[in-house]
């Protein structure tokens, strides 16, 4: 699922008991699964690590929360190196609730129809909100967006342009892969919606978690 580049809140920060960062992250987590439920059944895709890994289920058959799962484990190293060890927990534990949630999600939720465009734009809201309670609880999806900040840190280079040219290749690989364009740019307006939800709403200079 596409993210932006924006930090996540610093652990340790004290803003937030151990209770409600549980309650943020299973929200999270809950919202995102359901978003990639969405997603899934419309047979679209998302950008950054989650985009990848729906990638990798369409053209094995391997169940997508396996692979995420499996996907992001080389990223955790980045993220203990970039954010510490409290970001990078909250994110392994975000990472294997979200997986073991679409492992089940077809016995929980079934859709009689769901029109591609209204899928499109629900996977974008939701998992925009998914994504806004993860990060304003020190916690994210891991993946490509936390290498974009490692390499900003280390060689220069802008985390925005290295996610946008990772989405970029995984957009044009999907596109040779599903073989029509519709589903690739209704996959890149729920891409959209979830970007526009993030830079609108987690804003620091606005809102402050109490």
């Amino acid at each position: 699922m596409s993210q932006t580049t924006t930090e996540p809140t610093q652990p340790g920060s004290g803003r937030h008991s151990a209770i409600e960062d549980a309650q943020g992250i299973a929200f999270g987590a809950i919202m995102a699964a359901f978003g990639i439920a969405i997603l899934t059944h419309l047979g679209l895709i998302t950008g950054q690590t989650a985009g990848l890994a729906v990638l990798i289920s369409y053209l094995t058959g391997w169940p997508f929360g396996v692979v995420f799962f499996v996907v992001n484990l080389p990223f955790y190293g980045f993220g203990l190196k970039r954010f510490g060890w409290t970001f990078t927990l909250k994110t392994f534990a975000a990472v294997a609730l979200l997986s073991g949630l679409n492992l089940v999600m077809p016995e929980l939720l079934r859709f009689d129809y769901l029109s591609t465009g209204a899928g499109a734009v629900l996977f974008g809201l939701v998992s925009g909100a998914g994504l806004l309670a993860l990060f304003r609880h020190g916690a994210s999806l891991g993946g490509v967006g936390i290498v974009a900040l490692f390499l900003q840190d280390r060689l220069g280079w802008r985390a925005g342009w290295v996610q946008l040219g990772f989405d970029a290749v995984l957009f044009v690989v999907a596109l040779l892969v599903l073989g029509d364009w519709r589903l690739v740019a209704w996959s890149a307006l729920g891409a959209l919606v979830v970007n526009g939800v993030i830079a609108i709403n987690h804003r620091r200079d606005r809102y402050i978690a109490t």
